[in-house]
């Protein structure tokens, strides 16, 4: 067994720490610090974004503190999946964020001192995510996959990343309750959004935990039944979601208002109508990534899973390999 692969010394921490790690903790710290400094001029967006980014900056210090200490050992689940799994969802939190603080708040403050520090923490905001993205690669590049699988270095693994991703911003916009609850249909979406980030994140945990092998049935074929379930129910949420929300028949409302927080000026909450098509976009988005996964599981139940299996082995060589990783 490869030691590379198998159990890293401090010599392969050191490169992570200096590399990626350090860099992860001082653009989300000066991120955040940036915007804390604006006081209540930074409005909730503001706020949201801030915790975006100190969470991202206390996750990695704890990531950075359990390498350190060696202390692996003491966690029930495979300490090897949890960094890589993480580092790709907060590439794509930065990421969301930096776009979303930039177009909604940041373009319409006025030039000063407080606009200075909103571009500065948007630009390490962007910075942060194309180092989250750098690890992810490194890892991948680092280790071999036939010795330590990783769920979210397979296709399946990032679509799951994706699809949970994808529903989680969804969420975020439907925070705004006022979106959804005059209308049945409307609920039915939030129902449909709900279920299957449900579904996703426990194959996303099954699979991390690798123990998709207890399955009654066989895991591609229980894939491809939640994939076509998902794809079914996204699909109604792509067509009722905009007809209850633009339709004017339906009540909805097919233009985006001038007035209220829809201003072309800077207010500090985010236009509903704004909301309201950003989860149509999404749920469009998702759609398609759920397709996708729809389609790869269709190929392996249709030509088999030998290539999926070779990445998944069965618990005895996985235990085996956790011995050996965190001695």
């Amino acid at each position: 067994m490869p030691t590379r692969a198998s159990s890293p010394d401090y010599d392969d921490f050191w490169a992570g720490f200096w590399y990626f790690r350090l860099p992860e903790l001082f653009s989300t710290c000066v991120a955040f610090s940036l915007v804390a400094d604006m006081g209540f001029a930074r409005g909730d967006i503001g706020n949201w974004s801030m915790s975006i980014w100190c969470f991202c900056f206390a996750m990695t210090l704890i990531i950075v503190t359990v390498e350190l200490w060696r202390l692996p050992s003491h966690f029930p689940f495979y300490w090897y999946n949890f960094p890589v799994t993480y580092a790709c969802y907060a590439a794509l939190v930065c990421l969301s964020t930096s776009i979303t603080y930039s177009i909604t708040y940041v373009q319409f403050l006025l030039y000063g001192p407080s606009r200075d520090r909103a571009i500065a923490a948007t630009a390490f905001s962007c910075i942060a995510s194309v180092v989250y993205a750098l690890d992810v690669a490194w890892v991948w590049d680092w280790y071999d996959l036939s010795d330590i699988p990783c769920y979210v270095h397979t296709v399946p693994g990032l679509l799951k990343v994706l699809e949970t991703f994808v529903a989680g911003v969804i969420f975020a916009f439907l925070s705004n309750t006022s979106l959804y609850l005059h209308q049945p249909a409307l609920e039915w979406c939030v129902a449909v959004y709900s279920i299957c980030f449900i579904l996703a994140a426990v194959v996303l945990l099954l699979n991390l935990g690798e123990r998709e092998y207890r399955l009654p049935v066989p895991f591609s074929i229980y894939q491809l039944v939640l994939s076509l379930l998902s794809v079914l129910l996204y699909i109604s949420a792509l067509v009722l979601w905009p007809l209850y929300q633009f339709s004017e028949e339906l009540g909805g409302q097919p233009q985006r208002p001038s007035d209220g927080d829809c201003r072309d000026e800077l207010t500090y909450n985010m236009c509903a109508w704004d909301q309201r098509l950003a989860v149509a976009v999404l749920t469009a988005t998702n759609l398609l990534v759920y397709v996708a996964d729809l389609v790869y599981w269709a190929r392996q139940v249709s030509v088999g899973t030998e290539d999926y299996d070779r990445l998944h082995p069965r618990a005895p060589d996985s235990l085996y390999l956790w011995r050996y990783y965190v001695v």
